[in-house]
């Protein structure tokens, strides 16, 4: 196609777009509101689905506290006694010390609250990990028969819950977004379809004298993509925004629960990924909305 062709193909593409502003911007908000809702439900999949799977790295490990009656030499056969129950890889005892420094070190700015604590109130603690996560109920069975076991800390049924929330959520979603690109098509196509009225006899005119569907075609189609590309730029902008400040307020707000933060996925790391899909299926909807509404007028 010649440069003078596809000059003419955008130029009538940008004047039909700003000639029929309010269907042109109805299609863009219904393109917009599509975007942003199925960005919305996407990054809490993500967070939801991140967030399961730091529990998951959880799963080989399972914390035992210890009574602060013990003594050293009970502390230590209880360590002996838990590496011989079948199913464990490993044990590694953790003091109320080293707990209460780890804990310094999550809250950050906040750690000035631990300062002032007449006593350290963590317990000591053996972290245990198991050579398989089908030892785990065994393993929790076994270490609280012994009486100096305070509790037992275990995530698997937390991450198992987050991962079957994460689940329906994608069905649901699937199901609502599947509903919302109808729409959108359905109003590109109505406002590109506005279009090929107004234009009919010069679309008439152009096929009588020899031009191709493929040529007339060409500004609708084109009509179609900038209206997806707006719409999904501005959506874009305001998952970017919204998000950005949500993650900000929440760390900052939060940050005095221990990793809290560390649960939710940073824009920096999806920004990328969320924008590419956001034009493919804005230019997708634009494109498919412009077929639809020509296939009667040129028979395609």
């Amino acid at each position: 196609m010649s440069s003078k062709k596809t000059k003419y193909i955008f130029k009538q593409a940008f004047q039909s777009v700003f000639r029929n502003k309010m269907m042109s911007m109805a299609s863009i908000g219904s393109v917009t509101a599509v975007l942003v809702i199925l960005g919305y439900i996407m990054l809490l999949i993500l967070n939801i689905n991140n967030a399961a799977l730091k529990a998951q790295e959880e799963f080989d490990e399972i914390a035992v506290f210890i009574i602060d009656e013990a003594t050293d030499g009970e502390i230590t056969q209880l360590g002996k006694d838990i590496s011989k129950i079948k199913g464990v890889l490993a044990v590694v005892y953790k003091s109320k010390d080293e707990a209460l420094d780890e804990q310094k070190m999550q809250w950050k700015d906040n750690a000035y609250l631990l300062e002032d604590l007449r006593r350290n109130p963590l317990p000591n603690s053996y972290i245990v990990q198991v050579k398989d996560v089908k030892y785990s109920d065994y393993v929790i069975q076994e270490i609280n028969k012994s009486g100096f076991v305070e509790s037992v800390r275990y995530h698997a049924d937390a991450a198992k819950s987050l991962m079957s929330i994460s689940d329906t959520l994608k069905k649901v979603g699937v199901f609502i977004i599947s509903i919302l690109i109808l729409i959108s098509i359905f109003i590109i196509s109505n406002t590109v379809k506005m279009t090929v009225v107004f234009r009919r006899k010069e679309i008439e005119l152009m096929q009588y004298i020899g031009a191709s569907n493929g040529y007339v075609r060409g500004p609708f189609i084109i009509e179609g993509i900038v209206l997806g590309i707006i719409g999904s730029v501005i959506a874009i902008s305001i998952i970017a925004f919204s998000y950005n400040y949500l993650t900000n307020y929440i760390t900052g707000y939060f940050s005095i629960l221990s990793g809290f933060s560390g649960y939710m996925m940073r824009l920096n790391i999806i920004l990328k990924d969320i924008s590419i899909i956001f034009v493919t299926i804005g230019v997708g909807i634009g494109t498919l909305g412009s077929l639809i509404s020509l296939k009667k007028f040129l028979n395609a």
